[in-house]
This record gives structure tokens, C-alpha cells and sequence, in this order.
């Protein structure tokens, strides 16, 4: 990236595209570490078919976000508020047929007709 925009190092700041790839490629790696946790966390807990799905969407809003302005960078977020949403449901029912004895994903499927 340094080369490319002309920006000698230790310089963080150059034209306004180096600076908004430079912010792009720091925010992810800011992001990484939670997006990771939430999408292993989401995966193991409540559906790994949904926590892929909400991984593609993220990367692909991170892909966009490096190409465009921040309109993807809000879209990333919510998809990230959903693997936590999945991580945490999934969490809460385990632990509640593990410790209370309580299968609510069994209870949620014969109430909605899906058994």
C-alpha cells in the first residue's frame, strides 16, 4: 500500500486513498479478533449454516467497505450484532438443557410444528 500511494514509511497519512484503504485495513484488523470469537461461538452453539451465511455477508461487507464509502461498514455491523445475537442464544440454550434440564429448541420445534 506504501509504494503504491508514494507514502514513505513511518508515515501513516498520504493522499485520501491510501488513507481510507490504511483506515479500512485497521479497522478490520481491530474487528478480526470479534468476529472470530462471535463466528466459531455462533457456529458451535445455535446453527452453522447461519453463522456462514452471516460470516459470507460480513466479508463481503468488509470487501466492499475497502472499495467504497462507510454504508458497508454499518451493514458489517449488524451482521456482527447477529452472530453475537446467535452466539448468545445459542449459549443460553444449551446451558439450559445442560444445567436447568430444559430442551427449549425441542420445545420451540414441536410448538411451531417442525418435529
Amino acid at each position: 500500500i506504501l509504494l503504491k500511494y508514494s507514502v514513505s514509511p513511518p508515515s501513516t497519512t498520504g493522499p485520501d486513498e491510501f488513507n481510507r484503504v490504511y483506515r479500512a485495513q485497521a479497522n478490520c484488523a481491530e474487528y478480526f479478533p470479534l468476529f472470530i470469537t462471535a463466528l466459531w461461538t455462533s457456529g458451535i452453539f445455535f446453527s452453522e449454516g447461519v453463522s456462514s451465511l452471516c460470516g459470507l455477508l460480513y466479508l463481503y461487507g468488509r470487501l466492499q467497505y475497502f472499495w467504497d464509502t462507510l454504508a458497508p461498514l454499518y451493514f458489517c455491523a449488524n451482521v456482527l450484532w447477529a452472530l453475537i445475537g446467535c452466539s448468545a442464544l445459542g449459549v443460553f440454550l444449551s446451558f439450559s438443557k445442560l444445567y436447568l434440564d430444559v430442551d427449549l429448541r425441542q420445545t420451540a420445534s414441536a410448538a411451531l410444528g417442525l418435529d
